[in-house]
C-alpha cells in the first residue's frame, strides 16, 4: 500500500528576491503518485519546480519527502533522492548518450567519478527502459531534440531518484514519443515507486496520466484534485480565459471558432462521420446547420462547437416528429445539403428520411 503523504508543501510560497509568484502552494502526494502542474503561460509553473528543485529559494513555507525537509538534506544526499528534467540545455561537447545517462550515477561514485560494475549494469538497464540504447555510441550534440530529451530522462533515472521533477518534457517530442515517454514514466513509477512532478501543456495528457493536477492562474493555485475534479465542463475555459474557440473538457476536444454569417448548408451526419466535414467547412469559412445527432454520438462535440445550429435528440430515445420537422424547416431554408453518411442503421430512420427529403427537393 502506497505510503501517505511522502512528499508534501506546506504554505509553499515561489517567487524571485523574496517576491512572490505564486503563494500557498499546499501539494500532498503518496509515494509513485503523478502530479501536474497546469495553467496559462507565465503564471509560475517553472518557478514552482525550481523553488521544489533547489534551483531558486523559497520566499517562504517547506518542502519535504518523507520526514525530512528539502533544504536541510546534504547536496549528496539529495541528489539520491530527487532529479531533474528541465527545458535547459545540456552542453555535452564530445559525449555521447551513454556518457550523458552515465552522468546521472554521479551521486554514486564518489569525489573520482569512477564507475563501477553495478553503475554500469543500471546504465544499461535504464537506457534500455527509455529507447537509447540504439543512439548510446553517437553524439550527444548531434541527436535530434526528442532523443535527447530521452536520454536526459535516462540520465535523471540513473540517479535511482524518488521523486523526479520534470519542466514541459514532451515539448521536443512527436505524437509516438509523447506517448512513449509518459508510457515510461508509468512503469517507473510502479516498478521503482518514483513520485513524478511535471508541468504539460497537452492538457489531454495531463487528463490522461496524472493522480493530482495543480492548476496555477494569478498569484494563487486555483485548483487541486484529480483529473475528474479538475476537468469539470466549463473549467479549463476558465482557467485558460478561452475566448476564441472552446475545449471541451469530457473528450479533450479543442475547436477553433465557429463560421460566422448565415447558415446556406445542411450537414446530415452522424455515427462519428461528421466532424472532418465540420472542421473542413470551418476552415473554409462557411456556416452550417448539422442534425438530427444523438446527444452521445460522437459527432455532437465538435458539432455543438462549431456549427450555427445543432438539431439534436436525447440519447437513447426516438426522435420525435416535432424534431424531424424542425431539421426539415432548415433543410427548406438551405441551399444545399451535405451527407456523410453512406448507409442508415435500421433504427436510424430519422437520417434517412432526411436524406430522402434532401434529394426529392433536389438540394443533396
Amino acid at each position: 500500500m502506497m505510503e501517505k503523504l511522502y512528499f508534501r508543501t506546506e504554505q509553499l510560497s515561489v517567487g524571485y528576491n523574496g517576491q512572490p509568484v505564486v503563494r500557498d502552494i499546499g501539494i500532498g502526494l503518496e509515494r509513485g503518485q503523478i502530479l501536474t502542474l497546469i495553467g496559462p503561460n507565465g503564471v509560475g509553473k517553472s518557478t514552482v519546480l525550481k523553488s521544489i528543485a533547489g534551483q531558486l529559494s523559497t520566499v517562504s513555507g517547506v518542502v519535504c519527502i518523507g520526514n525530512e525537509q528539502l533544504n536541510k538534506i546534504g547536496r549528496e544526499a539529495l541528489a539520491k533522492k530527487l532529479s531533474v528534467v528541465f527545458t535547459e540545455k545540456l552542453k555535452a561537447e564530445l559525449m555521447t548518450c551513454e556518457d550523458v545517462v552515465a552522468t546521472g550515477r554521479y551521486p554514486y561514485t564518489g569525489k573520482f567519478g569512477i564507475l563501477r560494475e553495478e553503475d554500469r549494469k543500471v546504465i544499461e538497464e535504464v537506457m534500455e527502459l527509455v529507447h537509447v540504447t540504439e543512439i548510446r555510441g553517437q553524439d550527444f550534440e548531434k541527436v535530434s531534440d526528442g532523443q535527447k530529451q530521452r536520454v536526459m530522462l535516462a540520465r535523471a533515472f540513473c540517479q535511482e531518484p524518488e521523486v523526479i521533477l520534470l519542466d514541459e518534457p514532451t515539448s521536443y517530442l512527436d505524437v509516438k514519443y509523447k506517448l512513449e515517454f509518459l508510457s515510461i514514466l508509468q512503469k517507473m513509477r510502479e516498478k521503482k515507486g518514483v513520485t513524478v512532478i511535471m508541468s504539460l501543456h497537452e492538457l489531454e495528457l495531463a487528463e490522461r496520466i496524472s493522480d493530482q493536477i495543480l492548476c496555477l492562474k494569478g498569484k494563487y493555485v486555483d485548483r487541486y484534485g484529480t483529473p475528474e475534479e479538475i476537468f469539470e465542463p466549463g473549467y479549463i475555459g476558465q482557467l485558460f480565459d478561452i475566448t476564441a474557440g472552446s475545449y471541451d473538457e469530457e473528450n479533450g476536444s479543442m475547436e477553433l471558432e465557429s463560421p460566422a454569417g448565415e447558415a446556406k448548408l445542411f450537414v446530415i451526419a452522424g455515427d462519428g462521420r461528421g466532424r472532418s466535414l465540420y472542421r473542413k467547412l470551418q476552415r473554409e469559412g462557411k456556416a452550417f446547420v448539422t442534425g438530427i445527432l444523438y446527444q452521445n454520438d460522437l459527432d455532437y462535440p465538435v458539432a455543438k462547437a462549431l456549427a450555427a445550429e445543432v438539431i439534436e435528440a436525447a440519447s437513447f430515445e426516438p426522435v420525435s416528429q416535432s424534431i424531424l420537422e424542425e431539421a426539415k424547416r432548415k433543410i427548406d431554408a438551405c441551399e444545399r445539403v451535405l451527407c456523410t453518411r453512406e448507409h442508415f442503421g435500421s433504427l436510424d430512420t430519422a437520417g434517412r428520411e432526411l436524406y430522402e427529403y434532401a434529394k426529392g427537393l433536389g438540394k443533396l
